[in-house]
């Protein structure tokens, strides 16, 4: 049924699409989501409606899937289409503003840097926490805007903000900083939707990175009285942040109506991992494992893309994606050329969401943290889990067991040493990591320690 739709819809958009000008792109991250925590993954208890209608209007990815468990490797993979582990962003930078050494690598070149160098105005608003220092900031990283922080957390009430602390210290607009009066995810939708307002007359690249529904739990009293059904108290307080978080969706989306450039937008929605089940009382159904982990439930996300006019609405697609397919596809709509000088991990998902390319996006993909493990492969429906250097080695078919419940025994012995063959020719190609993350001890100081 998925295919049959793709192709219909594929063959009568052909003609339209050779004629539209080049789309906008909107890239739209959400922080520590859980995966059941969404309408379109079957939530009662949570409204998402500006999602759910997102999702009805475009495709969603059932194996959608980021490059890392945790926040910043997520980040770092998506801005260049590269596993991080290739430049050593495998762990979460400290916030450490003097630190150059510390941050996503100078000699990266991100989307930004080529949506730019096609011709597009591009916008970052929220979280960056690709590096805190100076050559780290979005605007010397491709982005010609930016309103948001460039730590790896935030305090979101407005009375907060008024420290020097990684979660204190205003907001920035450009190089600025700012006193912002509103909610931080309220204020976050504001600032994209008056970037779409200010560049709908030209293709523009927009990378809105919610902090939200990432800790600290805190969310307007209004929106977390409309939640009083919830009888957890962390789990209301998370989820009253995850329906702010789809109101400012709706307002940018809104915006994009307004602009008369909703057909020509094609806006990605994805969390950057699993949600932590046990810190925000999230769930990850039917999933096993949360964020940090490579189980199912650290890695395989919300995840969707819409382009009204284009992609065909309401489609499901189960063949395994990757954050890292963002860039190549907005590359490739803009017009301009992948760097020719470096491995490029993503692929352009287009062909294949139009059914112009057969087979899968990709044939393997991979996941690898600390330097060694825990680490985790997937070739078709087969994944192995390695959950400790050299031993606990876990074997799933994830066509028959999505919940990672039952792994296989010694019949699948064969199968196990191909995806083992598969991660070590992978795994040769990357970089120890070039820093500790900030709670192991090896990195720290004073101007970098979280309140």
């Amino acid at each position: 049924m998925r295919a049959m739709a793709i192709g219909l819809a594929a063959a009568g958009l052909a003609v339209a699409a050779a004629a539209a000008p080049r789309p906008n792109v909107v890239v739209i991250v959400a922080d520590d989501l859980g995966y059941a925590d969404v309408g379109f993954h079957g939530c009662r208890d949570i409204p998402t409606p500006h999602l759910d209608r997102l999702a009805a209007s475009g495709t969603r990815f059932t194996s959608g899937y980021v490059s890392h468990s945790f926040c910043s490797p997520t980040r770092a993979g998506l801005m260049t289409g590269r596993y991080q582990q290739r430049f050593g962003h495998e762990t979460n930078p400290a916030f450490l503003p003097n630190d150059t050494s510390v941050g996503l690598p100078a000699g990266e070149i991100t989307i930004a840097d080529l949506m730019t160098k096609a011709g597009y105005a591009t916008g970052f608003v929220g979280k960056w926490h690709l590096g805190a220092a100076a050559p780290f900031h979005p605007l010397d990283r491709g982005f010609q805007e930016m309103y948001g922080f460039l730590g790896g957390g935030h305090q979101y009430l407005p009375e907060l903000l008024t420290g020097t602390a990684e979660y204190t210290v205003p907001l920035m607009r450009n190089r600025e900083t700012v006193k912002e009066t509103e909610y931080l995810t309220t204020a976050f939708g504001r600032e994209a939707a008056a970037f779409v307002g200010r560049h709908k007359g030209h293709p523009f690249f927009l990378y809105l990175a919610f902090n939200a529904p990432h800790t600290p739990l805190q969310a307007p009293e209004a929106a977390i009285a409309k939640l009083a059904g919830i009888a957890d108290e962390k789990r209301r307080v998370y989820g009253a942040m995850i329906a702010v978080m789809d109101d400012a969706i709706g307002r940018v989306l809104g915006a994009l109506r307004e602009a008369g450039v909703e057909n020509n937008t094609l806006v990605f929605f994805l969390s950057d991992n699993g949600g932590p089940t046990s810190v925000t009382h999230c769930r990850n159904d039917p999933l096993k494992g949360a964020k940090g982990q490579t189980y199912e439930g650290g890695i395989r996300v919300p995840f969707l893309a819409s382009w009204p006019g284009r992609l065909p609405a309401g489609v499901t697609y189960d063949r395994p994606v990757v954050s890292l397919d963002i860039l190549p596809t907005a590359v490739a709509l803009a017009g301009v050329e992948l760097p020719k000088d470096r491995p490029i991990d993503g692929v352009n998902l287009m062909p294949f969401l139009l059914g112009e390319a057969k087979g899968a996006p990709h044939e393997v993909l991979f996941w690898r943290q600390n330097g060694n493990a825990p680490w985790a492969v997937r070739s078709g429906d087969d994944k192995l889990v390695m959950v400790q250097n050299g031993t606990a080695v876990e074997h799933y078919d994830l066509a028959k067991d999505i919940g990672e419940a039952a792994p296989l025994g010694d019949t699948a012995g064969g199968r196990v040493k191909a995806l083992v063959a598969k991660f070590e020719a992978w795994n040769a190609q990357l970089i120890a990591p070039k820093w500790q993350s900030p709670g192991s001890g090896k990195k720290k100081a004073a101007e970098g320690k979280r309140k």
